[in-house]
């Protein structure tokens, strides 16, 4: 099965301590090597800063530009794995170092749409976000009805899309935080907001503005739009 995590924690404000970040760097090297043979896509996310929020739609989508300042965590990138089972997934989750700071949300995925190639470029995470009053269930008319709208969009974005996924329903995820060593398991995502994420594409475009333009058409409530870095070649 695969699982999507979304890597949650507290966004920068100050000029990066050059010591601070090679020690982060080094600790993702040491998660990597011990769970590379699960890992099958990731990686940070460039700062909120460039990222879009696009709310209304496809029929009158508003864009709001980051940073997103309001909220105390911001996500700061994903993992894919391939596990046997959920507990295997948090074993994972519960060793990302942002569990340290932040914490880690753990979605069942419901189809993993692998990337063909390693992604090079200007690529972007579409997270699509609905109110978790609105997820609904895979084999549901209202899912299938969903999975029309995106295969529609899929026609028109065409092979700007890279990779993506639906996400099973928020009462399926699990929320990981560790805290001087100790664990902590909660059930369902993180919920700061009114709105949960339902799915994500990976896009690649020519520069913001397409992104922008692309995000815009995808059937979702909203869609947070954010830079991959491109430190992982996954």
């Amino acid at each position: 099965m695969h699982y999507f995590a979304l890597l949650l924690g507290p966004e920068p404000t100050d000029e990066p301590d050059v010591a601070a970040q090679a020690e982060i760097m080094a600790a993702y090297q040491n998660f990597h090597a011990a769970a590379g043979s699960s890992i099958r896509a990731g990686d940070a996310l460039v700062s909120s800063a460039g990222a879009a929020r696009i709310s209304g739609g496809p029929s009158a989508p508003t864009v709001t530009d980051g940073p997103f300042a309001e909220a105390a965590e911001v996500a700061g990138g994903y993992y894919v794995f391939e596990a046997d089972n959920l507990d295997a997934a948090l074993e994972l989750a519960q060793q990302i170092p942002a569990c340290a700071s932040g914490g880690v949300e753990v979605w069942p995925i419901v189809e993993w749409n692998q990337p063909e190639s390693p992604l090079e470029g200007d690529n972007w995470l579409a997270l699509l976000l609905e109110p978790a009053d609105d997820a609904v269930a895979p084999g549901t008319p209202e899912w299938d009805a969903c999975t029309v709208a995106h295969e529609e969009f899929g026609a028109v974005a065409g092979d700007r899309i890279k990779g993506g996924a639906a996400l099973h329903p928020p009462a399926t995820a699990t929320t990981v935080r560790v805290r001087d060593g100790a664990v902590t398991l909660t059930d369902g995502p993180y919920v700061e907001g009114a709105e949960v994420a339902s799915g994500f594409y990976l896009l690649h475009t020519s520069d913001r503005d397409e992104a922008v333009k692309i995000a815009s058409m995808i059937p979702a409530s909203t869609v947070e739009l954010r830079q991959l870095a491109g430190v992982s070649k996954l």
